[in-house]
């Protein structure tokens, strides 16, 4: 699946994500830093309903926030992890293979090995008109 959107059209591409990938699982998101991860992240937790102000947890490394329907959704930033020994000694694997759960991961080329066969990997590019384009690997 590939999607091309702008900021006027964002929280219709991320329904569509939604729409293809399900609302449970792993949704990694790779591209370069600016391309607009966090941006779209916190369009699709609007998608679903959260409430909390959802922002990228750069030091925390994990947000948690809740659906409207009730689930669970994390929300990961792997950028300042020097050793994949970090995620795993806060639990990351275990959030990640939770049934009934979002997991969103900024930066998951940190933490591959620790990724569910079943992930959605999902690259973001920049286009010349400024458009993001969205690919589900």
């Amino acid at each position: 699946m590939e999607l091309t959107f702008s900021l006027e059209n964002i929280r219709q591409a991320a329904g569509e994500l939604l729409e293809f990938t399900g609302k449970e699982g792993v949704l990694a998101f790779y591209g370069p830093m600016g391309v607009g991860k966090t941006t779209f992240i916190k369009e699709l937790c609007r998608v679903l309903g959260v409430k909390d102000v959802v922002n990228s947890p750069s030091f925390a490394l994990v947000n948690e926030y809740q659906s409207a329907e009730g689930t669970p959704v994390y929300h990961f930033d792997f950028y300042r992890i020097k050793k994949i020994e970090e995620a795993v000694d806060m639990g990351a694997e275990e959030y990640f293979y939770t049934p009934n759960t979002l997991c969103l991961i900024e930066w998951p080329k940190r933490i591959e090995p620790m990724l569910p066969p079943d992930a959605h990997n999902i690259t973001m590019e920049v286009l010349p008109s400024g458009e993001r384009k969205l690919k589900i690997l």
